[in-house]
């Protein structure tokens, strides 16, 4: 099995020498490492033709976001399997392995979520794959709980986070991969979505551990991340939710938007609030030619889309606190 191990960076030189130098201690050796420099204005791409030889660099001159690096990358890949990895990632040296091993034993599966533990405190988790609530919140399973049960079992979740993802190449290919209009924030759950519509499934698998560091580029809280993550929350949600439960969950949707709105305004960032919604909303036409081929291909009933999604206040309003997952089925 050959693995293409796929990184985006952006003036990430002082966090790309211990990802890389945890890839070369893997004790999977069969993959190879594409790495895409975003239009970085460090002096990332020296380092890298400087001290890892064995690294693919595609330096492009200007930043095409999370979602056109990580297409672009996989459009060169061999592997049979993609797998994602942030810049500012360090992944133990049997992590590679254990997914080759998730991948070979459980062929239900197209994509498998790491565990992904604190940099700071690799006892803390932050995260173990994605949640999906009916309303359209998102979050990563588990951030800030201490790793140990329920987190430790293999579970199915809605999608893997982007950062650590794992993805049969062929099924990412043949939907097109990431949306790159999103560019960064949510493509890794737009696409999981879109995947589940079609049928495929995901399992976390906790014994594929890394530490990460987290928003390192632009910062956790940062105006960039609320701009782009409250936009493509919207444009996720009226882009992929069948009909039937786009009806049903449509004004719990918008009162997600308002709260969203007025709490991020008191903590002084309602301009960057009003902006991605309002960038949401006028984008609305191509996003809805967008859903007429995406419903028009949907090859699963509602029942098992909504089997999988988050419900209650809890996941409303604190959604990492809300564990959510199925126990999966079919595992070797």
């Amino acid at each position: 099995m050959l693995i293409s191990v796929l990184i985006v960076n952006w003036n990430g030189a002082s966090l790309l020498r211990s990802c890389l130098d945890a890839l070369k201690n893997q004790t999977f050796k069969d993959f190879e490492i594409i790495l895409i420099d975003n239009g970085s204005t460090d002096d990332s791409a020296t380092m890298v033709i400087d001290n890892y030889p064995e690294v693919q660099l595609i330096v492009l001159p200007e930043n095409r976001g999370f979602a056109g690096g990580n297409n672009l990358a996989a459009g060169e890949a061999k592997g049979e399997w993609l797998v994602l990895l942030n810049n500012d990632v360090i992944a133990e040296s049997s992590w590679l392995a254990t997914l080759a091993v998730a991948a070979e034993s459980n062929k239900g599966f197209a994509g498998f979520a790491s565990c992904q533990l604190s940099y700071e405190d690799p006892e803390i988790l932050d995260g173990a794959g994605d949640d999906y609530h009916c309303s359209g919140r998102v979050w990563r399973r588990g951030v800030g709980e201490r790793f140990g049960p329920p987190w430790n079992e293999k579970m199915e979740v809605f999608s893997p986070c982007g950062a650590t993802a794992m993805y049969k190449k062929d099924i990412f290919m043949s939907c097109g991969g990431f949306d790159e209009d999103f560019f960064c924030y949510l493509e890794d759950v737009d696409l999981g979505f879109r995947l589940r519509l079609l049928g495929h499934r995901f399992l976390y698998v906790p014994e594929a551990r890394v530490r990460h560091v987290g928003s390192a580029s632009k910062g956790r809280g940062s105006d960039f991340a609320r701009y782009f993550g409250h936009r493509n929350l919207v444009w996720t949600f009226f882009k992929n939710m069948p009909s039937a439960l786009f009806w049903r969950y449509l004004v719990l949707h918008l009162f997600l938007n308002l709260m969203s709105v007025l709490f991020f305004s008191v903590q002084g960032q309602g301009g960057t609030i009003f902006k991605a919604k309002w960038h949401a909303l006028k984008a609305l036409p191509s996003v809805f030619q967008k859903r007429r081929q995406i419903q028009a291909d949907i090859r699963v009933d509602t029942q098992q889309i909504e089997e999988i999604f988050a419900y209650g206040l809890g996941g409303l309003f604190w959604g990492h606190k809300t564990l959510k997952g199925v126990a999966p089925k079919g595992l070797s």
